[in-house]
């Protein structure tokens, strides 16, 4: 018979929560010095490594005894430390039924739901209890031996990550120097604090990271990871306080399926967030700042979602506009010209202005003084700030959170943002005030390609996978091998502009534009030399063009900024860095470089927001001034919008009237309208952006008498079809396809207004024969075949055609409305345009004709029986002639 057990008789207990760490170990220590003859139950489930601490040295300082040996019958005081919360103290919950038990709690967790209720507490707000309980040693002048010291220490320096930790106070500093004065061990508090990852550890962080997703809930950036193992994993909690450390997280939580339970860590450094209240959801608890839960018997999704729905519930936006703002607004009307408006922001040394009607009490904009530098620089600071102000509306109320204001600050490019209350502006945030702010709050810049359920993103982007997903062979090898060569030259190559755009919008690649932080003519020397490629260059702009024995060809710029001496001006070049080169270019879509160097391949640079335009199709001016310094980029703007069937912004459509309005096109060269206007009758259905060019005025530039009317459109439309009609036919057939459009344009203008467009647009002496005279000519021979009888002989219908090019004949079908005539002329150009003789002069000469004016009557007779089908082979045709000749007695 085995001999039963004998129970310890323990009227004294202490004891702590499960997953018991160095805090609770500490304070369990410190409680047995104030209550002699206590003894310590640790709880199961310690980590591996506080485990083999106790085992190899420390053991000998407790008083310990398992659960199962202690009658707890005999227990009278049950003293609590770093917890009360019932669930977390499974293995003394017989005890909590005893009548007339003595609950004694030291703890520095705030109060939760589901907490003990004890009979003596001392509960305070410090970095760990051990600082509670030590203060009270002192107090009592109980002198803790050295090792017993140094683990009070370690306690401290853990629950306040070496004083670190926001939740660290002054008694935890206080404390922990009274523990040293003891004889606390650094070193070994080192040792234990101070945790180098291991290898296995590594490998989940990694996976953490990897697994991380952003949630924003009511404004606040919560980060999530959820992950499995099939082992324990070993300080999980400082995997994932290192994480938050690296990453900079202002929340963080980590839910982690092992041992089949599923584990929640949290980390928090907001104020406003209790994460300890948050996990009380789960049975659960802990700080603001740290929390833990174990889950049983629920799906890794299912605590996923749930721990959604209570971030949902129990955290609140975070409302600090009515702190953050600057009271009251300085303001200005919309009538102010610019040069008062600047004045202003000198005298308030202020870099904005709210523009503000006074007599419609509405906010109109806003205005910035590098915008009213630029119109000082270009003469124009007597226009009203209406002209040039930013007048996107956005504004926020006194209560807004700070992700509103990031939103529209940092996403929105706003440099000032009002806080109005009832449609009264009680003040003003600028981006200063919100920069000083999130530096304050140790919060980093919002992101702006991260977006609420994705993992994070920066501004620089690695897309090597789509440039080698997207990209042919050649196009790939050529990337690279232009990197290479720029890094043996030490330069930053990368390619930019039109090529990034389209390689994102899955669109043809066209050209390859590689703009080079150095000397890209140097660049491309030595790469033509090591390539074979011939190159032209212009040293003036920095610019070359490699051409390859295959007649392709590479852009290549040095980087460089422009600036203009005046409106409509072309600009003044100096090198500069890749920012400023691509500050320069006309709309934010065409501000995404890639780099190329080995090392950071693929990796996409955004300064701009262009990512965010491409998937908003919005087409964005970069800077207010920019259609006043070139007027061109208005039709740019047009047919960018046209091709790719984008919006264009609110603020760029306000700047193309306003650049409209005040006639930035006078000081333009007409050759640069007329470049422009050709590239976008050069689209494939240009008729959108003639629209588009008619809702603004800008017909008007060309000449104040065109107009476009409804007759117009519908030659337009008739000329796309015919267009489309000709290209799908004769796909290799070259013709000046905007001069179609263009002539349909100039249709129902006088004779006068054509000439005057003409001179307006310094149209070339070639191209004058097209817009002007040959138009003319076919629309006369158009008119003469429709007033003509029907049907018209093949011989009759040729020679009125034959001397117009393509174009003249596509614009004839477009503009004709006799269908009969219009099947004649498409018969014509399919079928008889390329009809000629076989016979040559040649040939009558050896018939016996003699030389002169006659060998071309006698060709145009057989080209005449030809088209009637009478001939069909060059023996006809000889024959043919040989009558004819006989016939008018030129051979005997």
């Amino acid at each position: 018979m085995t001999k039963k057990k004998k129970l310890i008789k323990a009227t004294t207990i202490i004891t702590s929560h499960v997953n018991t760490d160095f805090d609770a170990v500490a304070s369990m220590l410190a409680a047995q010095k104030l209550y002699p003859g206590s003894v310590i139950i640790f709880p199961g489930s310690q980590e591996k490594s506080l485990r083999d601490f106790f085992i190899s040295s420390t053991s000998y300082l407790f008083n310990m005894a398992d659960q199962g040996s202690i009658d707890f019958s005999k227990t009278s005081r049950l003293v609590l430390v770093d917890t009360r919360q019932k669930s977390r103290l499974p293995h003394v919950s017989e005890l909590f039924n005893k009548n007339n038990l003595k609950i004694d709690i030291y703890d520095h967790h705030p109060s939760m739901e589901g907490d003990v209720t004890g009979s003596f507490e001392i509960i305070r707000q410090t970095g760990a209890t051990t600082t509670i309980l030590s203060a009270l040693l002192q107090e009592k002048k109980i002198v803790p031996s050295p090792e017993e010291a140094t683990i009070m220490a370690l306690g401290i320096y853990e629950d306040t990550g070496s004083f670190t930790y926001s939740s660290t106070t002054k008694e935890d500093l206080e404390q922990a120097a009274f523990l040293l004065s003891c004889g606390a061990n650094l070193n070994t508090i080192v040792s234990f604090v101070v945790k180098e990852i291991k290898s296995e550890q590594v490998t989940w962080l990694n996976e953490l990271l990897n697994e991380m997703t952003l949630h924003k809930i009511n404004g606040v950036d919560i980060h999530i990871s959820v992950i499995s193992s099939p082992t324990y994993i070993i300080d999980l909690a400082a995997i994932v306080q290192k994480i938050v450390r690296m990453e900079s997280l202002d929340i963080f939580f980590a839910v982690v399926l092992m041992d089949n339970k599923i584990n929640i860590i949290a980390r928090n450094r907001i104020p406003e967030v209790d994460v300890g209240k948050i996990l009380s959801g789960f049975g659960g608890g802990g700080h603001s700042y740290a929390a833990y839960a174990k889950v049983d018997n629920q799906t890794l999704a299912q605590v996923e979602h749930k721990l959604i729905e209570r971030l949902q519930k129990e955290v609140k936006s975070i409302k600090i506009a009515n702190h953050l703002m600057a009271s009251p607004a300085i303001t200005v009307e919309p009538g102010t010209d610019c040069k008062k408006a600047g004045n202003l922001m000198t005298r308030y040394n202020i870099n904005s202005l709210l523009v503000v009607d006074k007599n419609k009490n509405s906010y109109e904009g806003y205005i910035t003084r590098q915008v009213i530098e630029k119109t000082i620089y270009h003469n124009l600071s007597h226009l009203p700030v209406k002209e040039y102000m930013n007048s996107e509306t956005r504004y926020i109320s006194s209560d807004a959170d700070v992700s509103q204001i990031e939103n529209i600050i940092i996403e929105g490019k706003h440099r000032i943002l009002p806080v109005i209350d009832n449609g009264l502006i009680k003040g003003v945030i600028t981006r200063t005030d919100l920069l000083n702010y999130l530096v304050q709050h140790n919060k980093t810049l919002k992101k702006n390609d991260t977006e609420p359920g994705i993992k994070k993103n920066a501004k620089k982007r690695q897309i090597e996978n789509i440039l080698y997903q997207r990209l042919d062979n050649r196009i790939k090898q050529l990337l690279l091998k232009i990197g290479q060569i720029g890094n043996e030259l030490g330069f930053n190559m990368f390619v930019v502009g039109g090529f990034v755009r389209d390689l994102l919008l899955h669109r043809q690649i066209e050209d390859i534009d590689i703009v080079v932080e150095g000397d890209g003519i140097e660049f491309a020397k030595v790469f033509a030399q090591k390539e074979g490629c011939r190159i032209n260059t212009h040293r003036k702009f920095g610019t070359a063009v490699i051409i390859f024995p295959d007649h392709f060809k590479i852009d290549v710029a040095s980087a460089r900024l422009e600036y203009y001496t005046m409106p409509a001006a072309l600009p003044i070049v100096e090198k500069s860095s890749i920012k400023l080169d691509l500050a320069r270019r006309d709309f934010t879509i065409n501000t995404l470089a890639i780099s190329l160097n080995p090392g950071n391949f693929g990796t996409m640079i955004d300064y701009f927001g262009a990512t965010r335009d491409l998937k908003d199709k919005t087409i964005r001016i970069i800077h207010n001034l920019s259609f006043v310094e070139d007027p061109t980029r208005i039709f740019r703007a047009i047919k960018f919008s046209n091709r790719f069937g984008f919006t264009i912004g609110k603020v760029t459509s306000n700047l193309i009237q306003n650049a409209i309005r005040i006639d930035c096109f006078k000081n333009l060269s007409g050759l640069r309208v007329l470049s422009e206007l050709k590239q976008i009758f050069e689209e494939e259905n240009p008729i959108p952006a003639i629209r588009t060019m008619e809702a603004y005025g800008l017909e008007k530039v060309l000449h104040k008498n065109l107009t476009i009317i409804p007759n117009t459109y519908q030659l337009f439309e008739s000329v796309n079809k015919i267009l489309s009609w000709h290209d799908l036919l004769y796909v290799d057939e070259q013709y000046p396809r905007w001069s179609v459009y263009f002539m349909a344009l100039l249709n129902r203008c006088s004779f006068n207004v054509c000439e005057k467009i003409c001179k307006r647009l310094n149209v070339p002496l070639k191209e004058h024969g097209i817009l002007f005279d040959m138009r003319y000519k076919a629309e006369k021979q158009l008119l003469l075949l429709e007033n003509s009888s029907y049907p018209i002989s093949k011989q009759d219908l040729y020679w009125a055609l034959i001397n117009f090019k393509t174009e003249y004949i596509l614009y004839m079908m477009a503009l004709c409305k006799n269908e009969d005539i219009k099947k004649a002329i498409s018969n014509f150009y399919t079928h008889q345009r390329n009809i000629k003789p076989y016979i040559k002069g040649r040939d009558l000469l050896k018939i016996g004709i003699a030389p002169g004016p006659v060998f071309t009557t006698i060709l145009n007779q057989v080209l005449n029986a030809k088209l009637d089908g009478q001939l069909k082979t060059k023996k006809d045709e000889i024959k043919f002639a040989t009558e004819y000749a006989k016939k008018n007695k030129l051979i005997d």
